[in-house]
């Protein structure tokens, strides 16, 4: 049994250094600000949106080029077969000899004067839809931005809380040592010894699965930054020492009221909606243009016999145009398009809720926050004062190895805790960042 728990042990110990030789090679300090900076050039999360917005920004060009003139050419040659001619009865059939060779050739040029509002309605909601893709963006970056800062304090509490592991494996190590002096000297018990390398063998444990979830974690960094495979990401670890603004939930509702890019989207499809209702009601309105033209057409084939020349004339003036299914069929699509602006406000009010609620939720977690790092200092400070008496009472026969147990495992908990509550607050002020925008 004792060399079964001690090649379980070498096992673990192997694996974990094989986990660790193989977990990075290219070590990097990098702040999160300059990961944020990382992911702007390389994500390739954020390139669609980066794309969507080039082409949105191409829309408003399309939709401009909307008030040039439209100018078509055209050219035609044919092959015109004999004709023949009768009487009104059909009787008295004659050939009509016609010359063969047909041309034509038209040039038209027609220039927009009054569409209803149809261009300029047209350019503006192409306007809006770049400012709409714009605000994607923004979001998406933000997405990015907090996801990364997510992963970046993971690897920073797990860090640390690898180093808090080690240090009590190396402290419960020491611990066996003393055990087994005590054993030789017949003043301690192998079950005891037997309870404390299972200990030690569970802490190992926890080495081994802490550094492959630090493996994970930076790897999902470095693959959504952008950064070549291989790098080890180690966070700075002045990040803890930041002075964090005090500012309270009404000033963060402001902020987020004035910047969040969620509500920015939303205000913008209101805008969006208003404007494809302005497009679907100048359909009700009639069209004016200026309109050329020149045109070439040879043989004449309205002379009996056809003339074998060429007609060239050209015509100048305005043309009036109006759609009269409009009168029948722009009221459905008129109150489709109201529909779809009160939707569009609806959404808007249920996004200024959610992020209301947003931060009230978040601002409340950070206050949270710093009572838990209070609560978890004493409960360290209480754990450790613990964990001397119980080893000092040890040492002295007067307490059993599940008091040393016991102790142990509150010592590591309450570590634990503390280092989840340094990295709690940092992660509730970046999400206060995020759900406002500001991030």
């Amino acid at each position: 049994m004792n060399n079964h728990r001690l090649l379980t042990r070498w096992l673990a110990v192997s694996l974990l250094s094989c986990g660790a030789c193989a977990f990075g090679q290219t070590r990097r300090v990098v702040s999160i600000e300059d990961l944020y900076d990382i992911a702007e050039k390389n994500s390739v999360q954020l390139r669609p949106s980066i794309a969507a917005e080039e082409e949105a920004r191409h829309g408003i060009n399309v939709a401009r080029s909307e008030r040039l003139p439209d100018i078509n050419a055209s050219l035609s040659l044919s092959y015109i077969g004999d004709g023949f001619t009768t009487k009104r009865n059909f009787s008295g059939y004659e050939k009509a000899p016609i010359p063969h060779f047909g041309n034509n050739l038209g040039v038209s040029v027609s220039q927009p004067v009054y569409t209803g509002g149809a261009i300029g309605k047209g350019i503006e909601l192409a306007e809006l839809k770049a400012t709409a893709a714009r605000y994607a963006t923004e979001l998406q970056r933000d997405n990015i931005r907090f996801q990364l800062t997510g992963f970046y304090l993971d690897i920073y509490k797990y860090d640390n809380l690898y180093r808090v592991v080690e240090s009590n494996t190396a402290q419960a190590r020491k611990v066996l040592d003393e055990m087994n002096a005590r054993y030789r000297q017949g003043v301690a018990l192998q079950n005891d010894i037997t309870r404390y390398e299972l200990l030690v063998a569970n802490l190992e444990l926890q080495l081994l699965k802490i550094r492959n979830t630090l493996d994970i974690l930076n790897h999902n960094l470095v693959t959504i930054a952008g950064l070549p495979e291989g790098t080890e990401i180690v966070p700075d670890s002045a990040i803890l020492a930041r002075a964090l603004p005090t500012a309270d939930e009404s000033w963060w509702q402001q902020e987020a009221a004035d910047n969040a890019p969620s509500m920015k989207l939303a205000g913008t499809g209101v805008d969006i909606s208003r404007k494809a209702e302005a497009l679907a009601r100048s359909e009700l309105y009639p069209k004016i243009g200026l309109q050329a033209g020149w045109n070439i057409d040879g043989p004449i084939l309205v002379e009996v016999p056809p003339i074998n020349r060429n007609l060239s004339y050209w015509h100048i003036g305005v043309g009036i145009s109006y759609n009269l299914s409009s009168l029948y069929k722009s009221n459905k699509s008129l109150a489709r398009s109201r529909a779809a602006t009160q939707t569009a406000r609806e959404r808007l009010g249920v996004a200024g809720e959610d992020l209301s609620l947003g931060i009230r939720a978040d601002y409340v977690r950070y206050l949270e926050a710093y009572e838990e790092l209070r609560t978890q200092q004493k409960s360290v400070e209480l754990a450790d004062r613990n964990y001397r008496t119980a080893s000092t009472r040890y040492s002295a026969d007067m307490a059993l190895i599940t008091d040393m147990l016991d102790a142990a495992n509150a010592k590591l908990d309450a570590e634990r805790q503390l280092v989840n509550a340094r990295i709690d607050i940092i992660y509730y002020y970046y999400k206060l960042l995020f759900t406002s925008g500001k991030i």
